[in-house]
Formats: C-alpha cells, structure tokens, sequence
C-alpha cells in the first residue's frame, strides 16, 4: 500500500499545478491581446522586452496567493500543521532538483543564444528563454517528487 503524500508532496504539486496554468494562461493571454498585430510586431524587442518583464510579477504574485490558499485549505481540511523544521534530507533534494533546474535553464539559454547567431528573430530568443524558464520549474518540481517519494 502507498503511503498518504506528505507536506512536502503537496506544496510541490501545488507549485507544479501553479506553474502549469501560469504557463498556460500567460500564452493564452499573449495570444488573444497579440493577435491582431502584424509579423513585424514580434520582431520589436521592446514588445517582446515588456511582455518577458510583465511575467515575472504576476508569476510570483500568482504563486504566494496559490501558497496562501493551500497552506489555508490544508489546514482547513486535514488539520496538518506546516512543518517547521528542514532537515538534512530536505535540503539535499532542494539542491539536487536546484542542479536539474540549472541545467535545463542553461541549456534553453545556449539555444536561444543560438538562434541569435543563426540569424533566427528576435522572437524566437525570447521564447526560448520563457519556455526554459517554465520547463526548469516543472522539471525542478518533478524532481522533488522523485526524490522524495523514491530517496535521495
């Protein structure tokens, strides 16, 4: 029998689920507001600079209010007090999913710096750099779920 998630398990899959739908209505957003405009639009870096900056914000605003709401429904529901204390284990997972996340960032740099020198749109650079960011996070949160759930 498996065993019940534990803290730790939940605040993980909520930040995954936040990631998930950040990501999704961001696009979803950029889409529907950015539509209308012609090609040449993509190619201002200005635009493209604005956009990439309104992210970061809302992502952290999004993210504390969806933390607030779990750790208030947790307690609601189950009665289970936030755990104060982040032993050895914790913090050895923290910085192994840390490593995962680094890489995957690093490696949507390098090839949003190679579309660059192979000539490709401005555009292209700056989507690789959101979607690496947003796939860093998924992989770091998934990572943590593995460790976790299998040990270190």
């Amino acid at each position: 029998m498996k065993e019940p998630l534990s803290y730790k398990e939940k605040q993980i899959l909520v930040s995954l689920f936040n990631t998930m739908i950040i990501l999704a209505a961001y696009s979803y957003y950029l889409h529907n507001r950015y539509s209308a405009f012609s090609a040449e639009m993509l190619s201002d870096l200005q635009f493209l600079g604005k956009s990439f900056l309104m992210l970061i914000p809302i992502t952290i605003v999004i993210q504390i209010v969806f933390l607030i709401i779990f750790h208030i429904v947790l307690h609601i529901i189950s009665s289970e007090k936030i755990p104060e204390i982040t032993d050895e284990r914790d913090k050895l997972i923290e910085l192994k999913s840390l490593r995962i996340s680094h890489w995957v960032f690093i490696t949507g740099f390098f090839l949003a710096m190679g579309s660059q020198a192979l000539g490709m749109k401005p555009f292209v650079m700056f989507l690789a750099l959101i979607i690496s960011g947003f796939l860093a996070g998924i992989v770091s949160d998934i990572a943590k779920l593995i460790y976790y759930r299998k040990g270190v």
